[in-house]
């Protein structure tokens, strides 16, 4: 294949990179393009090069953990599984990462052996342990114990805990969140009014990194108020994205806004695009919310040894944008009394994913998809089906009780599930296994994918949906979608 000169010209600030890596800078230079399975990631830093002396790449406990020990550069901030084993590979399982407080599968586990540590190395999970709330409306069992610390009481308060894992979010493209971590919980001012969201976010992310250095590094001591300052101010500072594809080229080329550079002038406020009604200023709901690759559809305005990639990334935009998805059997829409409790809504990706060129929603939305449900125990078809699709991890099961139906007050609910989500948070029967749909760019960088790691690769998740919401796609259409999620 003929290399153009911007792709020549943007290979050789790669080969520099890896060697300024290997030679142990204390920078990342801005824009320092990092390989990933189907082209490069890169990060656009607003205040130039990445300051590695910042706090954020700090031991500040007592583990030897920092926050880059879960969120590294050249996997879109996050982790993946291959990275994952290579780190176990290279020290032994020594590497602070695999510290048994959660980066075993019980934290009793001894450091170091491979099955104590098979869910972080086969689906790159951390183990989160969070209090059952002191009075939920529900009763929480455990059915499926394979690890033996599903339950358990905190060693210092006596409290009982519940394990549930999960992926780490990136710690980049911040400037778009809705909600902090995947259940909420960090989201101590909420995220849903633009005069106080930069005040209210800066808060959030504060109060998340303090509490990430007091349990993920075992810290003896909070980090100081200077110390989670600069945390934030550099996680504030990071966009994100793909920023070449192997076979497209550099995705912001031939009139194209790919790459992070586009994505941090990208206009953003609680509410923007949101397909419930609720934008503030009034605007209807575009369900074109992605068009970055807009220019690339029936152009001839670019190398034509890239044409054939770069159409098949546009095509699958427009799949993501129009293609009919039914949505049945969601917690936090199908019985959302705000919207009359629909039975099927037919939506698009976009009806979920509306921030503009971002794919999160851009106002708290905590969904039930059903990728925690336990599938020997699923009486839905569509979800069973769809399940069968994923590499789910063998995880604990918990048996929920005691919610009513909200439509039928003679009916009671029951719910299995690895996760019960902001369900833990709250207490709360309409919140059980609902979680925040994440920002979806630099997704060809951290596979897997999912909360827990259950699609391998980003085949199986768009197996998952077109099962999971009948969307009928075919084979070369699942193909097209693949690559433009690669692209972001």
């Amino acid at each position: 294949m003929k290399v153009s000169r911007d792709y020549a010209a943007f290979l050789f600030p790669v080969v520099c990179a890896v060697v300024s890596l290997t030679a142990g800078t204390a920078v990342i230079p801005n824009l320092q393009p990092f390989r990933d399975p189907t082209g490069s990631i890169a990060t656009y830093n607003t205040a130039g090069q990445i300051n590695k002396n910042n706090p954020f790449f700090q031991s500040l406990g007592t583990n030897g953990r920092t926050c880059e020990t879960c969120h590294q550069a050249d996997q879109a901030f996050s982790m993946s599984v291959k990275n994952i084993q290579q780190r176990f590979a290279l020290s032994g399982g020594s590497d602070p990462l695999f510290a048994p407080v959660d980066g075993a599968n019980c934290p009793e586990d001894r450091q170091g052996d491979v099955a104590s540590h098979s869910l972080l190395l086969n689906n790159g999970l951390i183990r989160i342990g969070l209090p059952l709330p002191e009075k939920p409306e529900f009763s929480l069992t455990v059915v499926h114990d394979p690890y033996g610390c599903a339950i358990y009481a905190d060693p210092q308060t006596g409290r009982l805990m519940i394990s549930v894992y999960r992926r780490p979010l990136p710690s980049t493209n911040l400037g778009f969140l809705s909600a902090v971590m995947f259940d909420g919980r960090e989201t101590v001012q909420p995220l849903n009014d633009e005069k106080t969201f930069a005040a209210n976010l800066a808060f959030d992310l504060g109060q998340q990194a303090t509490d990430a250095v007091l349990t993920h590094s075992q810290a003896a001591q909070p980090p100081t108020h200077e110390q989670v300052a600069e945390i934030v101010k550099l996680e504030l500072g990071f966009y994100t994205a793909q920023i070449s594809g192997d076979k497209a080229g550099l995705l912001n080329s031939g009139g194209a806004d790919g790459g992070p550079k586009f994505l941090s002038s990208q206009n953003y406020y609680p509410g923007i695009n949101d397909s419930l009604g609720g934008d503030p200023y009034g605007n209807r709901f575009n369900p074109d919310a992605m068009t970055l690759y807009q220019a690339w559809q029936g152009s001839a305005d670019f190398d034509r040894g890239y044409d054939p990639a770069r159409a098949m990334i546009a095509a699958g935009e427009k799949i993501f944008n129009t293609a009919t998805v039914h949505i049945t059997g969601v917690r936090g829409l199908n019985d959302n009394p705000a919207l009359n409790y629909p039975p099927e809504i037919d939506g698009t990706c976009t009806t979920c994913h509306d921030t503009p060129n971002v794919g999160n929603h851009s106002f708290p939305l905590p969904l039930d998809i059903a990728t925690s449900h336990d599938v020997s125990s699923e009486t839905d078809p569509r979800i069973a089906g769809a399940l069968t699709q994923l590499s789910v991890p063998d995880l604990p099961v918990y048996l929920i009780t005691g919610c009513t139906d909200p439509q039928n007050p003679n009916r009671h609910l029951t719910f299995y599930t690895s996760d019960p989500g902001k369900g833990l948070i709250s207490g709360k029967c309409a919140d059980v296994n609902r979680g925040k749909g994440p920002i979806l760019r630099g997704l060809a960088a951290r596979a897997p994918y999912f909360h827990n790691g259950a699609a391998a690769t980003l085949e199986q998740l768009v197996n998952f949906y077109n099962n999971r919401f009948q969307m009928e796609l075919s084979d070369e259409q699942k193909q097209a979608l693949i690559a433009f999620l690669n692209s972001l």
